[in-house]
């Protein structure tokens, strides 16, 4: 039976980290690190998301402000606001919540954000640093799987690492991040051919795909290591991930569940990133 990796107590044990480093910083620079959300619209997750990432600045002792704007703001406002965040120099953090109503250009946004300020390391010019391993930031749900990893003793150097699902925002910086850490990477898509045969050859398996319960037993070789990025509502209202947990964790040796396993260290590796922003 698998290991279950705990995202709750080790998310837990970082945010406490974090909270002693931000008394010390603050101690020796007299000032605190500060984290900008903008939210643009009614997305009930979205405000859920707005809501714990504000209550988790308040408990490590940031400074925070939350920027909502009405679902018909212009490019032209967001853009001024972003500007305006750019330019505060009470703000280290920028965080524009996705997604946007459909008028908005996402991109247009991402790249007006200053790229020492994105804390969401969304930006093409902290991609491109990702890439070449000499990055400040990353992504927040790739950066908690990395420290998931390491927290449980597990070193992908020399595994085989499968990532299924290549977004922008998980599955591509998620295969970087592995090849960094000296494993040996591949990433599955939904035209990848015979993907069974691929995932089972996988010593540490990351599935990042958004589709409930996809990934069974017959995906997952024994004694693999399996973080499920998924996190989705069934027919039933309950939360699942893209791994169905029951088949799978008898066979694994560690196994991160939906809800309680990646989810929690998402925000708190957007603090560490406004605490290194505020650093910088």
């Amino acid at each position: 039976m698998a290991i279950r990796i705990d995202g709750k107590a080790i998310s837990a044990q970082i945010r406490e980290e974090i909270k002693e480093q931000t008394a010390a910083f603050v101690a020796e620079r007299g000032y605190t690190p500060g984290l900008a959300v903008v939210i643009v619209g009614e997305d009930p997750a979205s405000q859920v998301y707005v809501r714990n990432k504000a209550l988790a600045c308040e408990q490590v002792g940031f400074y925070s402000q939350v920027h909502r704007l009405p679902a018909e703001t212009t490019q032209a406002e967001l853009n001024a606001l972003v500007d305006e965040l750019n330019a505060n120099q009470q703000i280290h953090g920028i965080l524009v919540q996705l997604p946007l109503p459909k008028h908005l250009d996402e991109t247009e946004v991402l790249l007006r954000i200053d790229p020492k300020k994105d804390v969401d390391a969304f930006h093409p010019y902290n991609v491109g640093k990702i890439m070449i391993g000499d990055y400040d930031f990353l992504p927040c749900t790739p950066a908690g799987v990395m420290a998931l990893l390491e927290r449980s003793g597990i070193d992908p150097a020399g595994k085989n690492c499968v990532v299924i699902g290549r977004s922008n925002i998980v599955g591509k910086p998620m295969a970087m991040l592995l090849l960094h850490a000296n494993g040996t990477v591949t990433v599955c898509h939904s035209r990848t051919k015979n993907l069974a045969e691929v995932t089972r050859e996988a010593d540490i398996l990351v599935v990042a795909i958004g589709r409930a319960d996809f990934v069974g037993a017959d995906m997952v070789k024994p004694g693999a290591v399996v973080i499920d990025v998924g996190m989705n509502r069934r027919a039933d209202g309950k939360l699942t991930g893209d791994v169905n947990f029951a088949e799978v964790e008898p066979i694994a040796s560690a196994i991160t569940p939906v809800p309680g396993g990646v989810g929690p260290m998402t925000i708190t590796m957007l603090l560490q990133n406004t605490l290194t922003a505020a650093k910088k």
